[in-house]
């Protein structure tokens, strides 16, 4: 089945590709060049050999209003984007099989030393303009990014002198309009610019209800790691902003998020032998529920003709606090504080980032049609996991350092129908861990600290032809860069004798990503098709050990197929799109070197069909969307971990008043579905409290406005 429909699409792909060729009549039509801050340069998107993708403020504003949060907007419009677990962790959601670096502005905000996973809710969407999507391993953000880039690009300066702003009211239940079932947000944003300088503030608040399935039962809690259900957030916001010249000014940007849960539910297990998922009932959650804050602070200067170049550096301070939820499981008993089985505890995730970034881009005197990049990357991270009920440490403060310096080159030949990309980045780390005693699951064993260094030198090329525009093909190789989950690794340290000094599981992972793609836009049509294969000698799985996720390292070999297009019809203002993605994973379970087991549903998504109308004609706008998610077995998995797959169906419509802004009325799983969760569905099979089904029919009623 794989083989055939990656045959058709291919053969679709050509048919569009004549077939636009054919239309004289659009055949001049310019292309639009977007330009990707993500990608570090200010070359236009079809001058690198990457795929990527801008979801834009009307697309992204759409998507959040029918799901609510950019990891969902990702996800509903990315075919290789994992399905959302609809919590507010974001464990085992993948971009391309492997884990995405968030970013805001550029600044990272996963943590990677030790992998909370909720890096997808550290801004309100309210506050983001766009999000940029860099496909594919790379290295051009540092650590992180084995799966790609998700950059979230929050509001730019005012451009008109005065003051200026816009509001959000919106209003959400679900399908049986139960009263603990809906949810409200306001968000604010005001804005003023007077000669040089310019000032931005916003405030946003969320309150959400608890879920229902599409059999209108209440969706389980997930109190360990955390629920968006049953939650509050409040986000802040600021961009003040100073023109030096006409072409340089600086940025200070500040932000704050926080999203924590009410504990007003408690999970009732289900039984997967008969297929009934956890619900859950009133009742008071065992400890604080869980958290999720996250503090940022930027400030950037910026010169676009600086001795002929563009200049950009960054400076950034970012810091998270995580609390998971209360658990008395066997992990953290211990017999020494109190009986076994009756240790509450629960622990807090704490990193804190310091970093840098410099580049200068210019073309090259002398080398008609060369653009050289040359930049330095400067980053400090330390982590810690502690138990904070007990005041003990489970992961030891562990600090990361790193230099980078980098350099890029972009050759254009031939009235640039020809392009070629390349470029060298040096990653020299070191790691510092503690000295520390495991906890007594793990038998207390003391661990020797020490402070591994890594260096390694990452590469980066690709050919990009353009014959004419609107049809362009590129090949390309690059390597990303990142750390295992260093805490996961060494809190579950069970021999005694072990030196971090040489212990080869923290060394970090290099992933390479090789990718072939056809891109078209001609005539009525937009469409791209890319196959790519990427490999890690010494990857990361998550492997279920007990009742804790741990890090396994192994060989992971990932290749797939993305198609997608988007062609205008000949009724005035409908657009309709298509995607498909075809993932394949496979990993080495016993260190042989050849990979023999298929990656589970905790390391990779299914594969996955989209389709899509779009209508905007006057005042009016919508969206009808459908998601469906393929049936997927896993060699040398437990058959109960099958996936039978399910579709999903949204829809959106809007009406635009003259002077008062717009109304938009969102509904999310338009035919009530009921499904399992996939992350749930493919792990676990005998877990009944861990089996959640997703979300019914939603609805959201939202007015939006600005002045």
């Amino acid at each position: 089945m794989r083989t055939a429909l990656l045959t058709s699409t291919i053969l679709a792909t050509a048919l569009l590709a004549h077939a636009a060729a054919a239309q004289t009549a659009d055949a001049g039509r310019e292309v639009e060049e977007v330009t990707v801050t993500a990608a570090r340069t200010v070359l236009p998107a079809n001058a690198l050999p990457l795929t990527v993708e801008v979801i834009g403020a009307e697309d992204l504003k759409q998507q959040v209003t029918i799901g609510g949060s950019v990891v969902d907007a990702v996800a509903a419009l990315t075919p290789s984007f994992s399905p959302t677990r609809q919590k507010l962790s974001g464990a085992g959601e993948t971009l391309r099989g492997r884990s995405p670096l968030y970013a805001i502005n550029g600044i990272p905000q996963s943590t990677p030393l030790r992998d909370g996973s909720r890096d997808g809710f550290t801004i309100d969407p309210f506050f983001v303009d766009r999000v940029e999507l860099i496909f594919g391993s790379n290295a051009l953000q540092g650590i992180g990014g084995t799966g790609g880039i998700v950059n979230q690009v929050t509001v730019g300066a005012p451009k008109e002198e005065g003051v200026s702003g816009r509001v959000l009211l919106q209003n959400l239940s679900d399908n049986g309009f139960h009263g603990d079932g809906s949810g409200y947000k306001a968000a604010g944003l005001l804005s003023w610019k007077e000669g040089a300088f310019d000032a931005t503030a916003g405030a946003a608040y969320e309150k959400r209800g608890a879920y229902y399935d599409g059999k209108g039962r209440r969706v389980g809690f997930d109190a360990a790691q955390g629920e968006t259900q049953d939650s509050d957030s409040w986000s802040l916001f600021g961009r003040f902003g100073y023109a030096l010249s006409d072409t340089a000014r600086a940025d200070l940007i500040l932000s704050r998020f926080q999203l924590a849960g009410d504990g007003d539910y408690v999970n009732v297990a289900g039984n997967r032998t008969t297929g009934v998922p956890s619900t859950a009932r009133r009742g008071v959650q065992p400890g604080t529920p869980a958290r999720g804050r996250t503090e940022s602070a930027s400030i950037s200067y910026t010169d676009t003709d600086l001795a002929g170049g563009n200049l950009v550096t960054q400076a950034f301070w970012n810091r998270t606090k995580d609390l998971f939820g209360g658990d008395s499981g066997a992990t953290f008993q211990d017999i020494r504080i109190a009986p076994l089985g009756t240790l509450l505890d629960q622990s807090e995730n704490r990193s804190r980032k310091l970093g840098a970034k410099f580049s200068y881009e210019r073309a090259v005197p002398g080398l008609d049609g060369l653009t050289a990049t040359v930049g330095l990357d400067l980053l400090k991270d330390r982590t810690e996991q502690a138990l904070v009920r007990t005041d003990r440490v489970w992961v030891p403060p562990t600090r990361y350092t790193s230099v980078a310096p980098f350099l890029q080159g972009n050759l254009a030949l031939f009235d640039e129908r020809l392009r070629l990309a390349g470029g060298l980045r040096h990653e020299k780390v070191q790691i510092k861990v503690d000295d520390f005693t495991t906890l007594a699951f793990y038998g207390s064993r003391a661990v020797a600290g020490g402070s591994p260094e890594f260096s390694d030198t990452l590469v980066n090329a690709g050919v990009i032809f353009e014959p004419t525009p609107g049809i362009r093909g590129y090949v390309s190789y690059a390597e990303g860069y990142t750390v295992p989950d260093v805490g996961r690794i060494t809190r579950a340290i069970n021999i005694n004798g072990v030196d971090i000094d040489d212990y080869l599981d923290i060394s970090p992972i290099i992933s390479n990503n090789r990718e072939v793609g056809v891109e078209l836009k001609r005539g009525p049509f937009d469409a791209n098709a890319t196959y790519f294969w990427s490999t890690s000698t010494k990857g990361q799985l998550l492997v279920l050990v007990g009742t804790v996720f741990e890090v396994q390292r192994q060989r992971v070999e990932i290749e797939g197929f993305e198609f997608n297009v988007t062609a205008r019809t000949p009724i005035e203002g409908l657009t309709v799109q298509a995607g498909y993605a075809d993932l394949k994973g496979r990993a080495d379970s016993n260190a042989d070197g050849r990979v023999d087991i298929d990656l589970d549903g905790a390391n990779i998504s299914p594969d996955r069909v989209v389709l899509a109308a779009n209508y905007r004609e006057g005042p009016w706008s919508g969206r009808l969307q459908l998601g469906k998610y393929l049936s997927r077995d896993f060699q040398g998995a437990d058959p109960r971990n099958s996936f039978a797959g399910y579709t999903l169906v949204d829809a959106t419509v809007r009406y635009e008043f003259e002077r008062w802004g717009g109304l938009t009325l969102a509904v999310a799983n338009l035919f009530d579905e009921y499904y399992i969760d996939y992350n749930t569905d493919t792990q676990q099979p005998t877990n009944n409290a861990r089996f959640f089904s997703g979300r019914g029919r939603t609805f959201t009623l939202a007015w939006d406005y600005r002045f």
